[in-house]
């Protein structure tokens, strides 16, 4: 049988050795946002390795479908390493008892993980996913995504730091090189924020900065270019790019592209993504540690060369799709022009080696689109 090269375990990595050992020296994790996109796909990961895994959401933007569709493919036996507990990150008591040892506060009846009031030992990494996660919602919101993104962020971190966490891994962007113009783009490089959101994930880095200086937490910074992937929420008007446009090409309507179509991205997979967080939390090398990383493939798309891609795709998966030409409109305020990660830091550091571009990515992402689609009448 052919190796599963969708799973950041497969083949001779430095994420395959790392997660072999995790197999072999459980860990307890917690995963916030556990119930969002990334965060699903990392308690999956994590709970087929062995691992026990907290995790914490009050499902602002996660579903509870995300968790049971992780609960159908790891199976019983692995769920019940799983304890969820449904709480806010604005809530430094939440943040604490998601972190720290003591009784745990399980939604045991939404999602059967482990049930509430059992006593379990403090966790020893945190995957910080949780956030509020779009430009145009930090613009209509820039309160919100502050208290989400900032106020929530550091309660969460301040939690691991008093219950002696022993890594803190926290979800960055791509946003945060504002206007910088050179391409592709290198971490120590940044410009000037181009909307809150932006700036709220740089204050991230920048506490989790003095954090690791004032108290010596560790922590690791993973900026995300444009994560894709399976159960990704297609709904909404902040839902992103590449699950909005699916949903519309099945749906029989025209895309809409903001702009003129010549915007480009680093569309990164999601097994991609997964793969940097766990080696972001085992990787031993100190200087490795208190960094922040691009995670992408170091490579630039159009949305214009997307769309034709997508839509290609789309109908070798479904013969009976027939493409529309997409519908161009204006460009969005906060937008950058142009993004793509130089990976080399990753690669070097932790040993980041991307297992999808953007072709396997779109395949995968398609392919389980197409499942989840209703049969038609």
């Amino acid at each position: 049988m052919a190796a599963d090269t969708s799973h950041p375990a497969a083949g001779d990595s430095a994420c395959a050795r790392a997660c072999a050992q995790l197999a072999q020296t459980p860990q307890r994790w917690l995963v916030t946002g556990v119930a969002g996109f990334i965060g699903s796909h990392l308690l999956e990961i994590l709970l087929r390795l062995g691992q026990e895994v907290r995790g914490l959401d009050n499902f602002m933007t996660g579903h509870r479908h995300n968790l049971e569709q992780v609960r159908a493919s790891v199976g019983e036996a692995a769920w019940r390493r799983f304890t969820f507990i449904e709480g806010d990150i604005r809530d430094p008591q939440a943040c604490a008892a998601a972190c720290g040892a003591g009784p745990s506060r399980a939604g045991a009846a939404a999602t059967g993980g482990a049930a509430g009031g059992a006593a379990h030992a403090g966790v020893d990494y945190v995957l910080h996913q949780a956030a509020l996660g779009s430009v145009a919602r930090s613009l209509e919101d820039p309160l919100l995504c502050h208290a989400v993104n900032v106020s929530g962020f550091l309660s969460m971190l301040a939690a691991a730091r008093d219950a002696g966490v022993r890594r803190f891994v926290y979800a960055a962007s791509s946003a945060t090189y504002g206007d910088h113009p050179a391409l592709p783009k290198v971490e120590q490089h940044i410009g000037a924020p181009l909307s809150p959101y932006a700036l709220s994930k740089y204050v991230n880095e920048l506490y989790a900065q003095i954090y690791a200086r004032c108290y010596a937490t560790e922590t690791v910074g993973l900026r995300y270019f444009n994560v894709f992937g399976p159960r990704q929420d297609p709904l909404g008007a902040y839902a992103a790019v590449i699950p909005r446009w699916i949903a519309a090409m099945l749906d029989g309507r025209a895309v809409q592209i903001h702009g003129d179509g010549a915007t480009s991205r680093d569309f990164c997979y999601v097994q991609n993504a997964v793969q940097a967080n766990i080696l972001a939390a085992t990787c031993a090398d100190p200087a490795a540690v208190n960094q922040v990383y691009n995670v992408a493939v170091n490579a630039r798309t159009s949305l214009t060369q997307l769309h034709a891609t997508m839509q290609r795709m789309l109908l070798a998966a479904c013969p009976r799709h027939r493409p529309l030409a997409p519908d161009y409109g204006d460009f969005r305020a906060g937008d950058v022009r142009h993004s793509q990660a130089d990976i080399a830091k990753a690669s070097r550091l932790l040993g980041y080696a991307p297992t999808h571009d953007l072709a396997q990515g779109l395949r995968q992402t398609i392919a389980w689109y197409v499942a989840q689609a209703p049969a038609p009448a």
